[in-house]
């Protein structure tokens, strides 16, 4: 349900379970965490799904036996985060719950205009895994996470974008075309450069 493929130093990790809405079991969160780290030096680590949704967040069976606070959504969205290399999460549709984290901890974000962006922690009694909230907020600001984390709010593709919660929105044809154009640069430069730039970035 995992794929993952290198070319040189452009890796793709692909959650493929199109059937139950790419949700997450803690054996997938472990296999992404497991990618994530041994791709720590690649020049470019691009992270997408299958069918029309992302990810719906936890396997709801896996959630109600504990996965919803497990720490192994930390430890993915941490490797994602330490990449030297540039990260991209291709958002081939819906993001939802747990999956924020992973999203949050890449460099940029490209959208279909299908998709929707939803992290109902405050409905499910839950509280967010815990660099989320912070990620959140640097991307789009107090009052805005605040909306998505507190308040429930569901915001489609287009308002995400004008908040600054992703970084462009393309149709599915053309999220290909939308990495290379995004990772030109990076994959011709060196990677001391561009971890250079992230770490002078913060």
């Amino acid at each position: 349900m995992i794929r993952h493929r290198q070319d040189g130093e452009h890796w793709t990790v692909i959650i493929d379970r199109p059937d139950k809405a790419g949700a997450l079991t803690r054996q997938m969160l472990v296999e992404l965490s497991d990618i994530a780290e041994a791709a720590h030096g690649a020049k470019l680590f691009v992270l997408t799904g299958t069918g029309s949704v992302f990810s719906a967040g936890a396997d709801l069976d896996a959630a109600r036996a504990g996965l919803a606070t497990d720490p192994v959504w930390e430890r993915l969205s941490g490797a994602i985060a330490a990449q030297t290399g540039l990260s991209i999460a291709v958002l081939n549709g819906t993001v939802a719950g747990g999956a924020f984290g992973m999203v949050l901890a890449c460099d940029l974000r490209i959208a279909v205009p299908s998709a929707n962006f939803f992290y109902p922690v405050m409905k499910r009694g839950f509280l967010p895994q815990p660099s989320d909230p912070a990620r959140l907020t640097r991307l789009i600001g107090p009052g805005r996470a605040k909306a998505i984390l507190m308040a429930g709010q569901k915001i489609d593709a287009e308002i995400a974008l004008q908040w600054g919660l992703i970084d462009q929105i393309a149709e599915a044809d053309d999220l290909e075309a939308g990495v290379a154009s995004l990772a030109q640069d990076a994959l011709s430069a060196d990677i001391s450069h561009i971890s250079a730039i992230k770490r002078m970035i913060g």
